[in-house]
């Protein structure tokens, strides 16, 4: 009877732990293997604080493989199970938001959080969420002036955008802006789907499109490698937003660093399973900015890179 007692009372302790083990909510707008670089930086900035998954803290992962209306259900399968916080990305964020105001929530977003409604000020956020924000809209008119150094010939220049996201309307119209500043032809592709690429850029031909700018977009981001074939198959010079396409065999990118900021956003949700609160963690902006080169790639389209961005490149892959 005392060996009994003895192994129910250590059981209990068990499970007790097991209960204790703070739980992190992971909502992601795509899939796991395209995600996975991200999810490995995210887990890099939780041990930063003290935390390594399966050791003192859970994940539990739900993925919308690029379907944002699964988005509303699984974060609120998230909430159901009564995880310590929720980080998410894109639409994913305004989901979760809708799905609790209480569970602290941690995003990674390319579009304004205050102008949104997610955080009252930056340096204040307010309410149980705060996260990083990645400048992607804001940085659309320079990838705009990097394409033209590498295609300065070009009369006409492309932008794929993804009609259902929040974001394309600010894109469109800082690209516009700096198009008719250069008397440029702008012209506007869009895409919801995987399914939608092939005709998308079947038309550029018919533009007569001298370059192509992929927005910023979770499905762009996850399709990548879809996105980057195209681009060799139909010869046509891309830049792209972050520098997972350009190692994907893309072009050219510039814009924040991805992994950088994910690892940010694990740093944040340690904290606060250290018992941070959201309202006391500022917003952060990015302060470095990437600009990674495809030497093999400008070779393959019979492009010459300007000395002027080898020069700024943070990186040349040859």
């Amino acid at each position: 009877m005392l060996l009994l007692g003895g192994a129910m009372t250590v059981s209990r302790a068990l499970h007790a732990q097991q209960k204790a083990m703070p739980v992190i909510g992971y909502l992601g707008s795509t899939s796991p293997g395209s995600s996975a670089p991200l999810v490995a930086a995210f887990r890099l900035g939780l041990s930063e604080t003290g935390y390594v998954e399966g050791q003192n803290v859970a994940i539990e992962y739900r993925w919308a493989e690029g379907r944002d209306d699964r988005l509303p259900a699984l974060a609120a399968d998230l909430v159901a199970r009564k995880v310590d916080v929720i980080t998410a990305r894109a639409a994913g964020v305004r989901a979760a938001k809708a799905a609790t105001a209480t569970i602290p929530i941690v995003f990674v977003t390319g579009v304004d959080p205050v102008a949104r409604g997610l955080v009252a000020s930056l340096a204040r956020p307010g309410g149980n969420l705060t996260g990083m924000t990645l400048f992607s809209i804001e940085l659309i008119s320079k990838r705009f002036e990097v394409l033209l150094e590498l295609v300065p010939q070009a009369t006409v220049i492309a932008l794929l955008v993804n009609p259902d996201s929040g974001a394309t309307a600010p894109m469109i119209s800082g690209v516009q802006e700096a198009a008719r500043a250069k008397g440029m032809q702008l012209a506007i592709l869009k895409a919801r789907a995987e399914s939608e690429f092939e005709s998308t850029f079947a038309s550029l031909v018919q533009l007569e499109a001298g370059g192509l700018i992929v927005g910023s977009d979770t499905l762009f981001n996850d399709r990548r490698t879809e996105l980057v074939a195209l681009a060799a198959r139909h010869a046509v010079p891309a830049i792209y937003d972050g520098r997972e396409s350009v190692e994907s065999g893309g072009l050219i990118s510039y814009g924040t660093s991805l992994a950088g900021t994910y690892r940010q956003a694990g740093v944040y949700v340690g904290r606060i399973l250290a018992g941070a609160k959201p309202t006391d963690l500022p917003v952060q902006q990015p302060t470095k900015f990437e600009l990674v080169v495809n030497l093999n790639t400008a070779k393959a389209l019979g492009l010459t890179v300007p000395p002027s961005i080898l020069a700024r490149a943070d990186e040349v892959i040859e």
